[in-house]
């Protein structure tokens, strides 16, 4: 594939993957303009550890939020980080997403205090980071490596986040959902290519 054609493809990727980002944080906005003009009834939506009418609430809890407050601190890191992710392909994203909510919801909802309400999409923040801090090891790809590096720098601090200091805070959530972004990195780790050796009458297949 020559530039130009190699340019187009990743034209094509950015492009979509800033439009999958801006839809999904429009949808999170507007789904707390919701939550708050009907009193908070979309907060039955969190996940209530322990109970067995719970579990569907896994794939719910990471599009409600709190309040305006509590989504505008996931708004910025879940833009840069999801659309770096994205730049991969939306549908290797997608399950990537998919199987970091299922982690960290699954991890919530069998740790967390009981009586509990848990909600955010900072559990889909923390996946994000650990796919994308160890995505490069995993595939063997410098660039990948780079940008794993340049994310640790930017955002190595929100590590903090899954020790238990802030009763408030849902250690949980951002603990299951790094493993399970990390989890999510070797699952679905790029194929690589291997020459096939057959014997020496047989040619070799690349």
């Amino acid at each position: 594939m020559g530039n130009n054609g190699w340019e187009k493809r990743w034209d094509g990727r950015a492009k979509a993957a800033a439009l999958l980002m801006a839809g999904w944080v429009a949808l999170l906005w507007l789904l707390e303009v919701i939550d708050v003009s009907t009193g908070h009834a979309l907060d039955a939506g969190g996940i209530t550890p322990r109970r067995a009418d719970e579990l569907p609430d896994i794939l719910s809890a990471p599009f409600l939020h709190g309040s305006f407050g509590h989504l505008a601190g996931n708004t910025v890191p879940l833009l840069i980080l999801g659309f770096v992710s994205a730049l991969s392909g939306i549908r290797r994203f997608a399950s990537v997403v998919l199987t970091v909510i299922l982690v960290s919801g699954l991890g919530v909802w069998l740790i967390s205090p009981a009586n509990s309400i848990t909600l955010g999409a900072s559990g889909v923040v923390f996946g994000l980071f650990g796919y994308l801090l160890v995505r490069g090891f995993v595939n063997r790809s410098p660039v990948d490596v780079v940008v794993g590096v340049v994310v640790a720098a930017v955002y190595g601090s929100i590590l903090w986040g899954v020790l238990p200091t802030d009763a408030g805070i849902s250690w949980q959530a951002h603990l299951f959902g790094l493993v399970g972004g990390v989890s999510a990195a070797f699952v679905f780790r790029r194929p690589t290519t291997r020459a096939a050796v057959t014997n020496s009458t047989s040619p070799h297949r690349f």
